[in-house]
């Protein structure tokens, strides 16, 4: 399997190169080496990427684990005027894994439509300057922060939706959107097939249903952003698929402004969570709580101007946790269809922590030593926001809150080198999770030390 990935790498490097990288004035397109016309436009990208997990910290794993993926995205768009059609195929496979690979749909989603939508725009919508984009359809969402629903970049599958999306933008920066959807879910999803990367087509249920509002202001004070949203999600058991059923709401507000040199910049957000909820999938557990959460992250950061664009940023993180397991309320914060990564560090295999249950300040350091090459190091303490609830990336719990709060120290680095702009990045990274009292002392933890997780990956664009 790794000769299947380096084999990738170099049918990326193959492709026809008029002149050195460094010299290359635009990157290679699919589409223009077949001079598709103006209205058609082919492309795509793949990434192979090797992971490997030593001293696992999930309940009741044990040893050391590898695994490799690989993510193929094949996209086509006909644009006819203010009509558009879009489809988009995705591959994710895997390699190296066993029985005791945390191994899910996370990693594996055979040759599916990702999307397959249409959609109109209309120009000068509501404003001199606003365009209107209206499509309906399979599709991809990336909203805001991208904390509450993404198009996920770092995991090997990415969420998709069915249903109805509204996005209205003026030429300033101001936005609205609205979008019915319901997210798809992914098949197969038992061990054996995902072992063996069998396919079968994704279904979308009416037993889950997502919907909500968006609206983003910029320059609202001092250069920053202002952006307001409205989230309703239901979600009901339904064949194959296990749920825990959830009538839940999420308003919120983030304010942020991005970084700059010799400047200052910032980010907070925050969200309240209400409606009902239950803590399990268990179809025994029908017992509706009211669901009450909250939600913050605030950061601060400055980039100094000088060769290496050095920026500090010091950061801390809050989602909430059931405070009492016997009462008829469920605290812990529901994610939704967020990404975390460039919150938490890596997911894959790793994904050691999850916007729930979390109380947690870090430290970031960001680089650019030369003009292809970035960098970061990153700190994390974590802790329990309850210390009776569930330290859910890991499924394990101490109702009686004996094992303490303090998870442990992360320290996270990634470098990234863009060989060729646009056509070729290759990056490696890691995380190194220090075990604290909890993940000690928790019943059913693997207590076999410290777990550390590294990858490589290499990513074509075409």
């Amino acid at each position: 399997m790794i000769r299947f990935g380096l084999a990738s790498i170099a049918i990326a490097s193959a492709l026809p190169v008029v002149a050195s990288a460094a010299d290359q004035a635009a990157p290679w397109r699919l589409e223009e080496a077949l001079a598709a016309p103006n209205w058609f436009s082919l492309g795509g990208s793949y990434r192979g990427r090797y992971e490997t997990l030593n001293h696992p910290y999930r309940a009741g794993a044990s040893g050391s684990d590898e695994i490799f993926v690989g993510l193929l995205l094949l996209n086509a768009r006909l644009t006819l005027s203010s009509f558009y059609a879009n489809v988009e195929l995705e591959d994710s496979r895997q390699r190296l894994a066993d029985a005791r690979t945390t191994l899910g749909t996370d990693s594996v989603n055979t040759l599916e439509p990702l999307q397959a939508l249409v959609g109109m725009r209309f120009d000068d919508a509501f404003s001199s300057g606003g365009r209107l984009d209206v499509s309906a359809g399979r599709m991809t969402i990336d909203i805001g922060s991208r904390r509450f629903v993404a198009r996920n970049n770092y995991r090997n599958t990415i969420n998709s939706y069915t249903g109805v999306n509204a996005l209205w933008k003026r030429s300033d920066g101001m936005e609205a959107r609205a979008f019915y959807v319901r997210p798809v879910q992914r098949r197969p999803s038992d061990l054996t097939s995902l072992l063996d990367n069998e396919n079968e087509l994704d279904t979308e249920s009416s037993d889950v249903s997502l919907w909500g509002v968006f609206g983003a202001v910029p320059n609202v004070f001092d250069g920053a952003t202002g952006e307001a949203f409205f989230y309703g999600l239901r979600s009901r058991d339904h064949v194959g698929i296990p749920a825990a059923d959830r009538d839940i709401y999420t308003p919120g507000f983030r304010f942020f402004r991005r970084p700059a040199a010799e400047s200052w910049d910032f980010e907070t957000e925050a969200a309240y969570q209400f409606g009902t909820s239950r803590l399990s999938t268990a179809a025994s557990d029908t017992n509706d709580l009211q669901h009450r959460a909250g939600f913050f992250h605030g950061e601060i950061g400055y980039m100094w101007k000088g060769r290496l664009s050095p920026r500090l940023e010091l950061s801390y993180d809050y989602a909430s946790g059931d405070d009492d397991p016997t009462d008829n309320e469920n605290n812990r914060y529901d994610t939704l269809y967020g990404a975390r990564r460039f919150d938490f560090g890596p997911t894959g295999i790793y994904g050691a922590f999850a916007r729930s249950n979390i109380s947690s300040p870090g430290l970031r350091v960001e680089a650019k030593p030369v003009r292809k090459l970035s960098s970061m190091l990153g700190y994390r303490a974590v802790w329990l926001a309850s210390d009776r609830d569930q330290y859910t990336a890991a499924r394990l719990q101490d109702p009686s809150g004996d094992s303490g709060s303090f998870v442990g120290h992360q320290l996270e680095a990634q470098v990234q080198y863009n060989v060729w702009p646009g056509n070729l990045m290759l990056e490696v990274g890691g995380a190194h999770l220090f075990h604290g009292r909890f993940l000690e002392n928790a019943p059913n933890a693997p207590g076999e030390g410290d777990t550390t997780y590294i990858y490589a990956q290499a990513i074509t664009t075409f």
